[in-house]
């Protein structure tokens, strides 16, 4: 599984290494939900518990520069949506025998859409040769 989320802040990609079991949104979300350092999951203990990706983080990120992206690794995916999200499907993932990787994408007004749809070509081609 692959996804990708906007983070409003940054210049360039950052493909995210894991994500944590908190829950604080800055805002609700779209159902008026809006918890503050809760667990994502209650029996998987506490907020410092993490899922990390199986995906070799490193290979991608080096296929990925290669190709000419502006990218990093994070180990941080925040505590919004974007983690709360990646938390459930890295967790799924792991029950399952499957893959998840969650990449923040820059908005558009930082990097173009052609860009970034060349970005997520490069993405799914590096994710197909080493997850």
């Amino acid at each position: 599984m692959a996804h990708l989320g906007v983070n409003s802040g940054s210049v360039k990609f950052a493909i995210e290494r894991q994500a944590v079991n908190e829950a604080t949104f800055r805002c609700p979300d779209e159902l008026g939900w809006q918890p503050q350092q809760q667990p994502i999951v209650m029996e998987d203990g506490g907020t410092s518990q993490a899922w990390k990706t199986c995906c070799s983080v490193e290979e991608i990120l080096q296929f990925l520069k290669e190709k000419g992206f502006d990218v990093t690794i994070s180990d941080d995916a925040g505590r919004f949506v974007c983690n709360y999200i990646y938390y459930h499907s890295l967790r799924f993932a792991q029950q399952r025998g499957h893959k998840s990787l969650f990449v923040h994408v820059p908005p558009f007004s930082r990097i173009n859409q052609e860009t970034q749809m060349q970005f997520v070509a490069a993405l799914l081609e590096a994710i197909a040769s080493s997850c």
